[in-house]
């Protein structure tokens, strides 16, 4: 089993697709609208923005957590909470063994809350 799709709430399609389209650095996959759907792919997992979806806590892997926060912040996004160590992984049972895991949130166009997640080196590598 795996995951196929995930759905996210989204007032203004355009808006949003612009957003996705900056935060994920990809243009859409498919625009149906009506009825109101907007698809990405995210490493082989749909995201679906619509009108009628609810409000979902997304957690999307970044590369950059303090690059990407930065440019976020350059464009106006609203940072919720900056980036900081959530939890050293001292085994390999939910990541990487000796690696930290960092996170911070930001709001997308639709007042959703977006988790940005990095994970590096514990030695800072």
């Amino acid at each position: 089993m795996k995951f196929v799709q995930v759905a996210q709430h989204a007032e203004d399609l355009q808006r949003a697709a612009a957003f996705y389209t900056a935060l994920l650095g990809a243009e859409p996959q498919a625009l149906f609208d009506p009825p109101g759907l907007l698809f990405f792919d995210v490493g082989g997992v749909r995201l679906l923005l619509e009108k009628g979806a609810p409000s979902s806590l997304l957690y999307l892997e970044v590369g950059d957590l303090h690059g990407t926060v930065a440019s976020l912040r350059s464009r106006g996004v609203h940072v919720i909470a900056e980036p900081r160590m959530i939890y050293t992984h001292e085994d390999d049972l939910l990541g990487p063994a000796d690696s930290e895991e960092w996170m911070a949130f930001v709001e997308d166009s639709e007042g959703n809350t977006v988790g940005l997640v990095s994970r590096v080196r514990a030695s800072g590598d």
